[in-house]
């Protein structure tokens, strides 16, 4: 009995584990009008100690539900109490980048933002979170965190659980690590205390019946490979962004940073039983934050992973006592559940290509970081790439480091096309906003960026590791209507008009009273002055500015006469 139980991971469950503290489930907020307040607190995680945390209204640790209404206008107030400045992203939603909440928009402390959108969302799980850049791993950790549940039509529609805390349970999965003062330590690899809810040791009391479970991997860094204790079969119907065509069967479910996914478990006829919801880490492949080891090739490790118990093991992080159903039971797994149309690799008309890198080559076989896209650490002056408004793309996601990364991109939900080759399991089938890249493999996805145009705020793509993120690991987009009179803006009479725009190599600008220019002044996309390029009138009358060496953007060129000012937007390529 000792060795069955020791090989089929059933003997952490029965031997070694208590889960003595019910599990909390956060309240919801809903209405068009909602108003956040974040602040720092304290939580006794361990006995004596009390670590400082960050939280939303009433909770010192997380922040309450969020429950929209796809097609609804909400106006949420954002209420900054804290001493730090911080930002709110709503992480997988479509909202304009002045709304996302990205590491531009930041709330300083005393103050309030208030952004206003249409939840243009399909039915599903989303989140909030900060992205304060370089502290977003801090903030994060320490709690500044809540759920977004959309609803729509097309999912009330379907038979599913949907008595929020009863049988449909939100499920905020994380791993932190603490120093010998019980206090948050958001860079370290001894991440191996399990929350759920913000809740430690967690059991449910869940109804013998199909119940339905929200997840969502909200750790720092590592991936899970979720199941149950007794091996029970789970049906899979929603991913980042919305449900399945059908529900996909299955045993296991990997989900990294910033994944999530809907389950249906059935626990018809178990009234009285006891089971886990367990993390099978020794099935992870090597390569993978959580495996046995965390470099695909060669021994290379992170430093205290391997003194970390979680890692390439099996452990139980929830205990589910199967209680009596209620009084009216969902007891069948529906055949199907909507209609998913992929975008068809035939309606794109740009690929563009991200390649995963160590920043310096050298020791660990780059698994410390810090790492880079293309070649480029972050920098909040730099626009990486221009999306024409409208555009449909592939985007080709290449990783030459050591171990896997969850890429996340803000804006759009897209479909994977592959990896590495291979088209995407049928539980990845559906819209999504996170892909893991397998090391040394690529990763294609499929994605239109319409509805939001912006020439001055940017979206984000990047690991969401949140160590590497905060490291660099990330990148900015404009999505740029290219027929929104960016060729010209006038004011007080004087004409200025510039070509070729876009340019690879130089503007030439028309002013119609060249000779009476008094300044020329060239901004990029956030306001500040280029000084790195030479400015010449030509005596035809024109302007030419040479933009070979400056980064692909949006920028912003005001000339001054006698008659006034003209501000044009350029774009370079």
């Amino acid at each position: 009995l000792f060795f069955l139980l020791c090989n089929t991971g059933l003997f952490t469950s029965v031997f070694s584990q208590t889960f003595t503290n019910s599990l909390a489930i956060p309240s919801v907020l809903t209405g068009t009008n909602i108003n956040l307040s974040i602040h720092t607190g304290t939580v006794s995680f361990y006995p004596g100690f009390n670590t400082n945390t960050i939280g939303f209204n009433a909770y010192n640790y997380l922040g309450p539900t969020l429950m929209l209404n796809k097609g609804d206008s909400v106006h949420i107030n954002v209420s900054n109490t804290m001493a730090d400045t911080t930002t709110v992203h709503w992480h997988g939603m479509h909202v304009s980048p002045s709304n996302d909440g990205g590491p531009h928009t930041v709330i300083p402390p005393g103050t309030t933002w208030s952004p206003k959108f249409k939840v243009r969302d399909d039915a599903a799980m989303y989140w909030y979170h900060s992205h304060l850049h370089m502290l977003t791993a801090e903030q994060v950790t320490k709690g500044e965190a809540g759920l977004v549940i959309v609803k729509d039509p097309i999912e009330a529609a379907l038979t599913l659980p949907r008595n929020y805390g009863t049988d449909d349970i939100p499920l905020v999965v994380q791993t932190r690590a603490f120093d010998a003062a019980k206090q948050f330590d958001a860079m370290s690899a001894i991440d191996s205390v399990i929350l759920i809810n913000g809740t430690k040791d967690a059991f449910v009391n869940l109804p013998a019946q199909v119940v339905r479970l929200r997840l969502i991997n909200a750790a720092t860094m590592r991936l899970f490979n979720f199941g149950f204790s007794n091996n029970a079969t789970f049906y899979q119907i929603g991913t980042d962004g919305g449900l399945l065509a059908a529900p996909v069967s299955m045993t296991r479910l990997r989900l990294a940073p910033g994944e999530r996914a809907e389950v249906l478990l059935d626990l018809t006829g178990m009234q009285g039983q006891t089971i886990y919801l367990t993390n099978y880490g020794s099935q992870l492949p090597n390569g993978y934050y959580g495996a046995p080891n965390p470099a695909a090739m060669g021994f290379a490790t992170i430093p205290g992973y391997s003194s970390n118990g979680l890692n390439g093991t099996d452990k139980n992080l929830m205990q589910i006592n199967v209680a009596a159903p209620t009084a009216s039971p969902v007891t069948t797994i529906p055949s199907s559940l909507t209609v998913v149309t992929p975008i068809p690799q035939s309606a794109a008309n740009f690929t563009r290509t991200k390649t995963f890198a160590p920043k310096t080559m050298g020791g660990g076989a780059g698994l410390n970081g810090p790492f880079v896209i293309n070649g480029q650490s972050f920098d909040m002056m730099v626009i990486n790439d221009t999306v024409p408004f409208n555009n449909v793309e592939i985007w080709n996601l290449t990783n030459n480091t050591a171990i896997a990364h969850p890429f996340h991109i803000h804006d759009v939900q897209f479909y994977i096309i592959d990896i590495n080759g291979v088209a995407p399991p049928a539980n990845m089938a559906g819209r999504k906003d996170v892909v893991v890249v397998p090391s040394q493999q690529t990763v294609r996805f499929i994605a239109k960026f319409e509805n939001f145009a912006d020439p001055m705020m940017p979206y984000m793509y990047h690991c969401h590791m949140l160590a590497h993120e905060d490291d660099g690991m990330m990148g900015q987009f404009l999505v740029y209507d290219y027929f929104a009179g960016i060729k010209e803006n006038t004011y007080n009479a004087v004409f200025a008009k510039a070509y070729p725009n876009p340019a690879d190599i130089s503007w030439s600008i028309i002013v119609e009273d060249v000779n009476l220019v008094k300044t020329v002044e060239l901004s990029n996309a956030i306001g500040q002055k280029v000084e790195s390029v030479k400015i010449v009138t030509n005596y035809d009358g024109t302007i030419s500015i040479q933009n070979g060496n400056l980064p692909t953007g949006v920028y912003y060129l005001k000339i001054s006469t006698v008659s006034g000012t003209a501000t044009l937007k350029l774009i370079k390529n």
